[in-house]
Formats: structure tokens, C-alpha cells, sequence
């Protein structure tokens, strides 16, 4: 742990960073170095350096969401649900829209590009999980109103 003195004072013009240098064990029983840690970096920072201290690694948390996204599709939709409950990470990927679209398009046949537009509105997860006569209802709708407006400007 290195700090500095930034200070306008000639006084400090010319002072060197400190430093302490500890074990891991040392570190974690110094809660006064903790709270230095935490007001300068952040509690988050502190909780990651404190587990890797004591052996916690958490890679799945550090993997960048592309990557779980694309691990994700290979999973069962019970196994993607219950990894939702895993954290709060793990709740926003699991819902997003961005693996709800790839698992649509690699269940799907064919999706139009009036379905995507549908999908896009209602959201990729609910187009998913929404029958399919409801979502010919839907699109039946949508044409409809978009043959009314479509009208109302030609006339």
C-alpha cells in the first residue's frame, strides 16, 4: 500500500510516497489499513482484495458479460433460471435482452422482421415465453394499426 502527499505547501514540496509492505495475513487483521483501503478505492475494491487474500476467487463474477452470455446459451432455460438467484449480476444476464434474442434465434426458424420489431417492443425474454397464438394476435395487431396509419397519410 503506497500513498502521497499532495499538498501547495513548500513544507511538502519535496515528500517521498510512504509505503507499508505486510503479509497477507498482516493485512488482514489491520482493520485501520482496511479503512484507508476503503476511503480511497472504494468498498467494493476492498471486498475483492480481501478475498483474494484469504483464497476467495470469484471468476465467474470477473468474466466479461459477452463471454457469460455466450456460456449462458448453452444452458437449459431451469439452469438459466436458476442461476438468476445466483447475484445480481447474474439476475441482469440471465434477463437481458441480449441472451434472450440469441436464444430466440437459435430456437427459432425464421423470425421476420416484423417479429423482431414485436420482439424488441415487448421485450426479447417476454416474446420468448409468450405463446404463439398470442403473438400471431400481436403481429395481426400491429399490421393493422401500422395500415391505419399508413392510410391516414396517404389520404
Amino acid at each position: 500500500f503506497r500513498w502521497w502527499k499532495i499538498s501547495l505547501r513548500n513544507e511538502f514540496r519535496e515528500s517521498r510516497p510512504g509505503e507499508i509492505k505486510e503479509s497477507q495475513e498482516d493485512f488482514l487483521d489491520d482493520s485501520s489499513l482496511h479503512i484507508q483501503i476503503a476511503i480511497v478505492f472504494g468498498a467494493k475494491v476492498l471486498e475483492h482484495v480481501l478475498n483474494l487474500c484469504r483464497g476467495n476467487y470469484d471468476f465467474l463474477e470477473r468474466l466479461p458479460v459477452p463471454l457469460v452470455l455466450y456460456i449462458i446459451s448453452f444452458l437449459e432455460l431451469e439452469d438459466i433460471a436458476r442461476l438468476s438467484q445466483v447475484s445480481r449480476r447474474f439476475e441482469m444476464i440471465c434477463n437481458s435482452n441480449a441472451l434472450w434474442e440469441n436464444i430466440v434465434q437459435n430456437l427459432c426458424d425464421t423470425i421476420t422482421p416484423e417479429m423482431k420489431e414485436l420482439a424488441k417492443e415487448m421485450g426479447w425474454k417476454q416474446f420468448f415465453f409468450t405463446n404463439r397464438l398470442q403473438l400471431q394476435l400481436q403481429l395481426r395487431r400491429r399490421r393493422q394499426k401500422q395500415d391505419a396509419q399508413n392510410k391516414k397519410l396517404t389520404e
